[in-house]
């Protein structure tokens, strides 16, 4: 699969989430739901049984980023509340291999993600138990941050590490990626990207989508690893 855009609902209205998600269902490919537990993060969101109910209304798959503690004891009912991804931090897993191959036997897309201090190196033996790295381009807990540039070259080695295993790995990238910011990340190796204000906040949200990728997909088609 090409580029993949998942508009983050931490930007939305949260007093009507399901006509959000319908704002930009027509041109998105995934709802991006974070969810954040004031530990993990300096941050509170939402849980269960919002997630729940979005799925139910959602014509958009959910997803979901858990940027929580414990995430070997929550992240399996996020996956029976109706996401179809499932996103945990590999920096609150004991043990992110079981973790990951729970999520898949539940029928979901496994993913870890990874702080921007946090190295891939480390995990290279552990990508073929994955569906999808995300690698955070800013600190997690709030939207509306300064991309950091210094994830950069992380992409480029995730992206060399899953092509070296011959690995269907998505790679995706979260926080302040915009018109400004993706065609570089789409060039580094990213193939799935997360934007919240950058969607939200435009006029017509289902138009930034769109243009988000259109930026994407020029970008991989003329980049080191898309054009291969």
């Amino acid at each position: 699969m090409g580029v993949q855009i998942s508009p983050s609902i931490l930007s939305a209205d949260f007093t009507d989430l399901a006509r959000e998600v319908a704002r930009v269902a027509p041109r998105a490919d995934w709802v991006h739901v974070d969810v954040m537990d004031n530990h993990f993060v300096p941050n509170l969101t939402l849980g269960l049984p919002v997630v729940r109910r979005l799925a139910a209304v959602s014509d958009l798959p959910l997803d979901v980023h858990l940027m929580i503690e414990d995430a070997d004891r929550w992240a399996p009912d996020y996956a029976e509340s109706g996401a179809r991804s499932v996103t945990f931090h590999v920096e609150a897993s004991a043990a992110p291999v079981r973790l990951a191959r729970t999520l898949r036997g539940l029928g979901v897309r496994a993913g870890m993600a990874l702080r921007p201090a946090t190295p891939v190196e480390p995990y290279a033996e552990m990508l073929p138990e994955l569906d999808m790295l995300l690698l955070m381009t800013v600190e997690p807990g709030f939207g509306g941050q300064r991309f950091l540039d210094l994830v950069l070259p992380k992409i480029r080695a995730a992206r060399t590490l899953a092509k070296s295993h011959e690995l269907d790995l998505w790679i995706q990238v979260d926080g302040g990626v915009a018109t400004e910011t993706i065609e570089r990340c789409a060039d580094a190796g990213a193939d799935v990207f997360v934007a919240g204000s950058a969607v939200y906040a435009a006029d017509d949200p289902g138009e930034a989508v769109a243009g988000l990728r259109a930026k994407a997909e020029a970008a991989t088609a003329s980049s080191w690893w898309g054009a291969t």
